[in-house]
């Protein structure tokens, strides 16, 4: 099982339908699952057509996913955007602005890193000195 991260904590995973590998997506399919090294210039035209993309982190330190994220929404996906993976509740602020809705933690790591640690966090938007620099 896993926990879903949003800014107002924990929940349970609401999405239903099948979220298919990048190799196995088809025009029937609302969502693609992503690894980290694949080509997001791949998905072409059915980028808006796609409610989930999850893009997979094998482990909290590789940031592929990260550029993947800021790429798709580049791209103009607008839909949901999910990390999915061991990310630390550290990382959370950083997932946020480059893109992602929510974060997908396996059940032992929400253990370890309780809600609490994930909300401290989810203030993002008042410590991004980027735009803070920008305005």
């Amino acid at each position: 099982m896993s926990v879903i991260v949003t800014d107002e904590g924990f929940r349970a995973d609401d999405w239903t339908a099948e979220i298919a590998p990048l190799d196995a997506l088809e025009d029937r399919h609302e969502a693609a699952d992503l690894a980290n090294t694949d080509d997001p210039a791949r998905l072409g035209n059915r980028l808006a057509g796609l409610r989930l993309i999850r893009i997979a982190f094998p482990a909290f330190g590789d940031g592929r996913g990260f550029t993947l994220a800021r790429r798709l929404r580049r791209m103009g996906y607008a839909g949901r955007l999910r990390a999915a993976g061991p990310l630390l509740a550290d990382q959370y602020a950083m997932s946020r602005r480059v893109g992602f809705d929510e974060v997908e933690i396996p059940d032992d790591l929400a253990a370890r890193q309780p809600e609490d640690q994930w909300l401290f966090r989810a203030g993002w938007q008042n410590h991004d000195y980027q735009s803070q620099l920008k305005g």
